[in-house]
């Protein structure tokens, strides 16, 4: 997370060691960063993915390419036309917060249409996150503070069982 003034913020400076994380891929989450430094950030710790969390311009997305996981804030109605168009240039990310553990329901993408890739986070936790890839079936699901033992301080635990049950066999073939 490099957004400083939050609990999971990292300086870019003394970061260095993500550049030799290796079997994972890198992501990078910004809030409302300018361009120049999510690029400079992303090029500095080669990471795989930017994730955007703000209210960044989509012009963001052609410079960066299409590793880019795109915040959409959830509302009462999801706007299927702008996370199709969202889902051709980067991956739209359904999200109620900003890593701040906001549970939502979720169940409203049941019926998302089909061909739209998209990501879910929002309150999973360990013992939510299989029943909402079965649901849902997102690309990808995004977790932080449900995987956390305090705030900013992940579990390794957590962090084991969530993996281990959001990659729990699906009873339903994979649309």
């Amino acid at each position: 997370v490099f957004r400083s003034g939050t609990p999971r913020a990292l300086d870019p400076a003394a970061s260095g060691w993500i550049r030799d994380v290796s079997g994972v891929e890198r992501v990078g989450v910004f809030l409302d960063s300018p361009l120049a430094e999510v690029e400079r950030v992303r090029d500095l710790l080669a990471l795989d993915w930017v994730q955007l969390h703000g209210s960044e311009s989509d012009d963001f997305l052609d410079v960066l390419g299409e590793r880019v996981i795109r915040r959409v804030p959830v509302g009462a109605e999801i706007d299927w036309d702008r996370v199709a168009d969202l889902s051709r240039r980067c991956l739209p990310l359904f999200d109620p917060g900003a890593g701040d553990g906001v549970a939502w329901a979720w169940e409203t993408l049941e019926e998302s249409p089909s061909g739209i890739r998209f990501g879910l986070a929002g309150g999973l936790t360990p013992e939510n996150v299989a029943g909402a890839v079965r649901t849902v079936r997102p690309h990808l699901v995004d977790v932080s503070s449900g995987v956390e033992a305090a705030p900013a301080i992940k579990d390794h635990a957590k962090i084991r069982d969530f993996i281990t049950a959001a990659r729990e066999p699906s009873p339903h073939p994979a649309g």
